[in-house]
């Protein structure tokens, strides 16, 4: 097996809150591999989504190391961060926020518009990253047109329209329906194992373990147990 995709080591973060200091995390550990589909589980407070933004370079550890696709994340500043980024981090949240002026193609086309592709570039890769969530039937469907679930597919369909080697994937059944909830599901499980998409997702969702490949519960910042 390769290098880790994903590699943690040591990690420490606190915050400042009401005069006290609040640890998340307590030198983590955590490696993740290429194509995995990860959950992490826990209580809230127990530093899941910390954990999703220090990967994603939104946040930076007090100590430790977090290497994600080759770069030392928190070496990385300004145009650099910025153009790793969009190279690397698909990002999908509990909240779909999706304009409701824009069609579902439109709005999987936004992220291109930093691209260099050019229009027809664009709009072919949108439909490529809707077709693979399975909502080609749905392009010019603006967001009252479609059901929750759907909504978060179109997310899901724009997190990936990069083509990111990762996806950060924060309480994305949140707000759905169990059906919806265990679709969007299937659907991340379906991008890990026949896209190769790194898949780190924060969750309550005790179904999540039936389609992730592994999770990992923490609590008070360290890793309690981990499940195959």
């Amino acid at each position: 097996m390769g290098e880790p995709v994903i590699q943690l080591r040591g990690v420490s973060k606190a915050y400042r809150k009401g005069g006290q200091t609040l640890v998340v995390l307590d030198g983590l550990d955590m490696d993740v591999e290429r194509g995995e589909f990860l959950a992490l589980m826990g209580p809230s407070g127990s530093g899941k989504s910390t954990i999703l933004n220090l990967i994603g370079g939104l946040d930076l550890p007090d100590s430790g190391s977090v290497v994600v696709a080759g770069a030392s994340v928190p070496d990385l500043r300004g145009d650099a961060l910025s153009s790793w980024r969009a190279r690397h981090t698909g990002y999908v949240f509990q909240a779909f926020n999706l304009i409701p002026v824009l069609t579902a193609l439109e709005s999987v086309e936004l992220p291109l518009l930093l691209t260099p592709l050019s229009k027809a570039e664009r709009r072919e890769q949108a439909r490529y990253a809707l077709e693979i969530v399975g909502l080609a039937d749905r392009l010019d469907h603006r967001p009252k047109q479609l059901s929750g679930g759907q909504e978060q597919r179109v997310a899901i369909a724009r997190a990936i329209a990069m083509d990111p080697t990762i996806l950060l994937c924060d309480e994305p059944t949140g707000d759905l329906d169990r059906d919806s909830a265990d679709q969007v599901l299937e659907l991340l499980a379906r991008l890990s194992a026949e896209h190769d998409k790194t898949v780190v997702m924060v969750t309550h969702d005790q179904k999540a373990g039936d389609d992730a490949t592994r999770i990992l519960h923490l609590d008070k910042g360290v890793v309690e147990d981990a499940d195959a």
